[in-house]
């Protein structure tokens, strides 16, 4: 079956922004939802119809495809449409909690008791630029909420029992009419749990957990980089009523580094060298991160110059493509404070040098006589 255009659907032109988008959906999805339509076939087809264009008009991604290959450029984003009412109440959950001012699921929603996974935490380390070069294994302290062993997670006194919510009759649901629609909201006195702790845990305060520090053990590979994070599988939030634990995500900094500076795989680094050595050439020591590299200069060197130390760089983090390079600035460093010998020296050049100037003045001349 040929599929319409989505913005014919939700009656907008190309042209149109997200909260234009936002508010034709929410019109069609109030005239046909399938609560105020029961069984007209036709308006539950329009309601999913009108879903789908919106699922796809809202993604900028989706939207580009749409709007440059058609229908056949979201073949390769994995999305098909909804295969039922269910997916599109999960996708579009805030938008039916907006128009009825409470929960439109009914009984769609997931069940209270469900398991539900811990949250994820996050965890910031520095580590100097050797490190990330070496890598190494650092060690974290990590603060975060177990399940309290003293009531088991139930948040409830030992001994006691949690009471029956009186409110919603323990079903932690609150049905309400409104026009056309019958739905239920979550009970506001149970939150939902369907009982009420009149003993709390002495430990946990009713909570059903409690903070509490880990040590775990961080490998750093080498190669990373600011901002890259490694993942701890299972070391996030435990769960609720049986449900995984999140994870922990480690976010690197490498610290800046007083000698070396990094670019990618590349170190750079300045080396001073003294006048006569640049002017001589020399053979020199270079700190790199792997120990000191000897390195030739060559008769002549200008402040400015570079050269490069191949393999002294950074490992890559992919295998097999081995470490980048050093690249070596020279900085030629005049002498601020000369001993009588280094003057009558430096005098001694400086009088050679002029009487070079004297017989090689002929491009200064040119140069002034041009008006400069």
């Amino acid at each position: 079956m040929t599929k319409r255009d989505y913005y014919k659907i939700l009656g907008v032109s190309k042209n149109a922004g997200e909260e234009e988008i936002k508010k034709a959906y929410r019109k069609l999805a109030l005239q046909y939802h399938p609560d105020r339509n029961p069984g007209n076939q036709e308006a539950e087809e329009k309601f999913k119809e009108a879903s789908e264009a919106y699922e796809v008009l809202r993604d900028p991604e989706k939207r580009d495809l749409y709007d440059r290959f058609g229908h056949e450029g979201l073949r390769g984003t994995g999305f098909s449409g909804f295969t039922g009412f269910e997916d599109i109440f999960e996708s579009f959950g805030d938008i039916f909690e907006d128009m009825f001012g409470f929960g439109a699921f009914g009984d769609r929603r997931k069940a209270r008791y469900e398991p539900v996974q811990g949250a994820d935490l996050r965890y910031d380390l520095s580590i100097p630029l050797r490190d990330a070069a070496f890598g190494k294994e650092e060690s974290i302290e990590v603060e975060k909420y177990v399940h309290c062993e003293t009531c088991r997670s139930t948040g409830v006194e030992p001994g006691n029992q949690p009471q029956t919510c009186s409110y919603c009759g323990g079903r932690g649901q609150v049905v309400r009419t409104q026009g056309f629609f019958t739905m239920s909201t979550t009970c506001p006195k149970c939150r939902g749990t369907g009982t009420i702790i009149t003993h709390p845990c002495k430990k946990c305060h009713g909570k059903g957990k409690i903070k509490s520090k880990k040590i775990l053990a961080v490998k750093i590979p080498g190669g990373v980089e600011s901002g890259m994070r490694l993942r701890l599988k299972g070391e996030g939030e435990e769960g609720e009523r049986g449900g995984p634990a999140g994870d922990l995500y480690v976010f690197i900094h490498v610290e800046p580094d007083q000698f070396f500076e990094r670019d990618g795989s590349t170190i750079l680094c300045e080396i001073p060298i003294t006048f006569s050595r640049a002017a001589l050439g020399a053979e020199i020591e270079v700190p790199t991160l792997y120990g000191q590299e000897k390195v030739q200069i060559h008769a002549g060197t200008q402040t400015g110059e570079t050269f490069t130390i191949k393999g002294a760089g950074m490992p890559s983090l992919h295998q097999g493509r081995g470490k980048g390079d050093q690249v070596v600035r020279v900085i030629v460093r005049t002498p601020a404070r000369l001993t009588k010998r280094q003057e009558e020296l430096f005098r001694e050049l400086a009088r050679l040098e002029g009487e070079k100037e004297k017989k090689d003045d002929k491009p200064f001349k040119s140069f002034w006589s041009k008006g400069h």
